[in-house]
């Protein structure tokens, strides 16, 4: 579909941020026929269109080299050709792009796999809430099952247990008292901010880098869990 259908004046246009806009130049681009590239994306029939503004044209630019820069638009040759990329092939909606933006906000291949296979889908979606509770979720089911501890073990109680700094099975001996004390009350606060308000209410979270990095925190604590894991020689230890 043209943008200038989607789009048709410059106001409308100007009001879109680039990655915003980026989502109208994709569809726009998927649909022309003729050799792809800039300059017949920029044509006269567009400037035109929008009366020629400057704005609105560095707008459109800035738009297509965020393509280019996501991978999503590909150089094929000297003159400037590009092709829309397997991936960008793969954006059919509007969703599909929301989604794809909200995958660069959190990388699936950064994160500890087990938040990549049950956390990352629902953030795809846009479900922050579940997928920050889940996240977090993830660490108390991880260090339970580390500690060896009953289902009943639960919430701050359970960190508590795991890494009290005297005898937790999940503290780490080795270090200094103050930093097992630290141990203890970073994984007690986390779960406890983090994990325990939304088993109790509903908490409104609509920002997707906050929660990017939410659940990137909880990707730190559960290798933190298997590290301790790992040092017991898989055991936990007394």
């Amino acid at each position: 579909m043209s943008i200038t259908t989607t789009l048709p004046t410059p106001e409308a246009v100007l009001q879109l941020e680039p990655e915003e806009l980026a989502a109208y130049v994709l569809k726009h681009v998927a649909t022309d026929r003729n050799y792809l590239n800039l300059t017949n994306f920029m044509s006269d029939s567009l400037a035109r269109h929008y009366r020629n503004d400057e704005g609105v044209l560095n707008a459109l630019l800035e738009a297509w080299a965020w393509l280019v820069r996501e991978g999503l638009l590909v150089e094929k040759d000297r003159h400037g050709g590009v092709f829309i990329s397997r991936r960008g092939q793969r954006i059919q909606s509007r969703q599909d792009f929301d989604a794809f933006r909200r995958s660069n906000v959190l990388p699936k291949a950064s994160l500890h796999p087990i938040v990549a296979e049950r956390v990352w889908p629902n953030f795809i979606r846009g479900e922050y809430e579940t997928a920050v509770f889940q996240a977090f979720k993830e660490v108390e089911v991880a260090v339970r099952a580390a500690g060896a501890f009953a289902p009943t073990d639960i919430g701050t109680d359970l960190m508590g247990k795991a890494f009290n700094h005297e005898r937790g099975p999940l503290a780490d001996q080795g270090l200094p008292e103050a930093e097992r004390r630290a141990m203890l009350a970073l994984f007690s606060g986390a779960v406890g901010l983090f994990k325990n308000p939304s088993s109790h209410r509903h908490v409104t979270l609509t920002n997707p880098h906050e929660a990017a990095e939410m659940i990137s925190f909880a990707s730190l604590l559960l290798r933190i869990v298997d590290s301790r894991m790992a040092a017991n020689g898989g055991r936990t230890s007394a």
